[in-house]
Formats: C-alpha cells, structure tokens, sequence
C-alpha cells in the first residue's frame, strides 16, 4: 500500500466552464467489514472509552467474505482510498487484493468520547455509540479530541480529495467508516454530487455518487 499525498495539497477539478467540460468518474464511499472486537456485552461509560480505543486498533473478524457488488466496484476503480485504522486496511485487502490503495488518516473515524454516566447505568456498545455520537454532535462534547466542527473540515477536505481524483475521469472507492462517510457524503452533495446508489451503512455496504 502506498501514502497519499497531503489532502491539502490536492487540487480542485477548476470551476466554471472546464469544470462543466470535465468527464467526472464515480465516488464510492464503503463502510469496512465487521470488526471481531465484539458488542455483545454490558459495560459502563468508562469501559466503553475503553472499548472504543480497542476497536479503533482491531482488526476484521475472520472468515467474513465481501459481497460481490463490492468487489465489482473495487475492479472498477482507477484509486482506491482507504483510511489509516486496521478494520478499514483489512476491508481494502480483502476487496481488492494486490491493489495499490492510498492509506489516508483523512479518512478516520470522527471520535467518540462518552459522556460520563453513572457507573450504575450500564448499556452495549451499540447503544453507547449512538449517545456518545448524539453527545459529540449536538453538544460539541469531545474531551480535547477532535471537535464537530474539525470534522467537517476534514470531510471537506476528504470530499475535494475525491472529486480531484474523480475529475481524472477514473471511478474512486473509499474503503473506510460509516459516520465520516456520512459526512464525506454531505459535502459530496453540496459540492454538486447525487447520491444514485445507496446500501446504508452496515457492514460492506457502499454508497455511490455521481456529478450532477
């Protein structure tokens, strides 16, 4: 696998006429596979912290094969992108074997600190992961890791990657996480881009965008 070059310095296709000229390829954001690190347990706040900075250096669980769709778009592709973490570098192996993938820290999850609950209260890391979410999105609560609206930078950032390397005429696939792909999406769609094709965001799904 190779590094990508910084997402800063990565022109924008140009504006305008050239820009309307530009035969744009497809931008493909695909969530990775499912990770072994399980969910099927009861813990507090403070162990899901825990537990979400085990998952974030954890692999995929064994023996998962990709849908066949996947491995479509993964033949298809002229770049491959996948971010930094285990689950997502795995996932890319395990679509597109022998590929050179460009491995970005751009394309990270965006963090999930909890809130800080009562011991006594204790859920699945599911449902933790879903108020932690709310807790860092609604009520800017981050811990001193990276905040809402760093995100969204950063998912700008990611999405003028994209359509640089899409503006080349070439199919792009992003092998990486549900909510930034979320978000990655959201710029996508206010930079001129549709969603046409949509499997969610479970484990394997992809969710595809043309220009407009």
């Amino acid at each position: 696998m190779t590094h990508s070059e910084s997402a800063v310095q990565t022109p924008v296709a140009a504006a305008g006429s050239a820009e309307s000229e530009t035969a744009y390829g497809a931008i493909t954001l695909a969530r990775h596979g499912e990770p072994a690190l399980s969910r099927k347990c009861m813990i507090t706040s403070d162990q899901y912290r825990d537990w979400w900075g085990r998952y974030e250096i954890g692999g995929l669980r064994a023996g998962q094969t990709p849908p066949q769709a996947l491995l479509s778009t993964a033949e298809g592709a002229g770049a491959i992108y996948a971010s930094t973490r285990p689950r997502a570098q795995e996932t890319a192996r395990a679509v597109a074997p022998g590929r050179d993938v460009l491995v970005d820290a751009l394309f990270i999850e965006a963090p999930l600190p909890p809130p800080h609950f009562p011991a006594w209260i204790k859920l699945s890391p599911r449902y933790w992961g879903v108020i932690s979410r709310i807790w860092w999105h609604a009520f800017n609560h981050h811990e001193g890791q990276e905040t809402r609206a760093e995100a969204e930078v950063r998912a700008d950032q990611a999405a003028r990657v994209l359509i640089a390397r899409a503006s080349e005429g070439h199919d792009v696939l992003v092998l990486a996480h549900g909510y930034f792909n979320h978000m990655v999406g959201q710029r996508l769609k206010a930079h001129g881009w549709r969603l046409a094709h949509n499997q969610g965001f479970k484990y394997w799904s992809q969710r595809r965008f043309v220009k407009r």
